[in-house]
């Protein structure tokens, strides 16, 4: 019997496993239990002891199940969700490759490469499962399970409207393996290097005490973005909070690029200038706090004043 239900040839999904649960995992897991589905996970950091009970407690909360195994997470799951670092994302395509068996899908919702996608999907659908990528268009923490999300592969038109069924904002864009990563890749080429950007210059422009000159001058530019408001507060807190993870995201957009043939020029100084900003802070026993708000005023400020001393 297939692992899916398929009601008048449409797939719906009551069984979910989520394979990793931070940040994105969490957002997902709770707002798929509120929906109604039975939700399992399983987390590396369960089998940590220093980390496991505060992570099985956090499952709980979220009504999600928290699974002794990456087996017994996906034992009776319709639907898997690998929402891991970039670094894993091929060890869990392995294990799925082991694991599941055909009608699951396997959904990959990790930010990599074309090539590690279309690796991942080769692995996983060894164990003649189904695999969907999925390229998430924004930060999820804002719109939770309504993230954008564009799909690709062979299930991806079964896949999107099942998704929006739960609640998700998920459109299928290509039936083969790369076409939605590259999306996100090249997308994030602009949109995390303005990030660095703005991390760049509003550092030397707060050294020089020249950065309201300079935000007024790039508002007149372009107006109407909020240079002169909290655009750049946004940008540089979305380093301070996230830079290693997305360090990492960048290498996989230089990876993108030389499948393409080009040069990563961009794409690696902008993962040198996240990872720059993060080895400060943790040098200097600074951290980023969720439940305040944020200033990259404030941040430069303590940073310079951790040089000075």
């Amino acid at each position: 019997m297939s692992a899916s239900n398929v009601g008048a040839g449409r797939l719906s999904f009551q069984r979910v496993a989520l394979i990793g649960f931070g940040e994105a995992g969490t957002i997902l897991g709770t707002d798929l239990a509120a929906a109604g589905c039975e939700v399992a996970t399983y987390d590396v950091l369960f089998d940590s002891a220093e980390r496991a009970d505060a992570m099985r407690a956090k499952a709980e909360r979220a009504r999600v199940r928290p699974a002794a195994t990456f087996a017994d997470a996906v034992r009776d799951a319709q639907l898997i969700i690998s929402a891991v670092t970039v670094s894993a994302s091929g060890d869990v395509a392995a294990s799925a490759g082991q694991t599941l068996r055909p009608g699951q899908i396997f959904l990959d919702i990790n930010s990599v490469s074309p090539a590690k996608k279309q690796s991942s999907a080769r692995a996983v659908e060894a164990s003649g499962a189904d695999y969907v990528e999925a390229a998430v268009m924004a930060p999820v923490p804002p719109q939770r399970l309504k993230v954008p999300m564009l799909l690709g592969g062979r299930r991806a038109y079964d896949v999107a409207p099942a998704l929006t069924q739960l609640g998700m904002n998920a459109r299928a864009i290509a039936t083969e393996i790369g076409v939605a990563s590259a999306v996100k890749m090249c997308r994030s080429i602009v949109i995390k290097g303005l990030e660095a950007l703005a991390l760049e210059s509003m550092q030397a422009a707060r050294h020089f005490g020249a950065e309201e000159q300079v935000l007024a001058s790039l508002n007149h530019t372009f107006p109407g973005i909020g240079w002169d408001r909290e655009l750049a507060d946004y940008l540089i807190s979305r380093v301070a909070e996230h830079g290693r993870r997305r360090a990492d995201e960048m290498r996989e957009v230089a990876r993108t690029l030389k499948d393409a043939g080009l040069s990563a020029t961009m794409a690696l100084a902008t993962a040198e200038r996240q990872d720059s900003l993060i080895d400060a802070m943790q040098a200097h026993g600074i951290r980023y706090q969720q439940d305040e708000p944020f200033s990259w005023r404030a941040l430069i400020d303590a940073l310079a004043e951790k040089n000075a001393r």
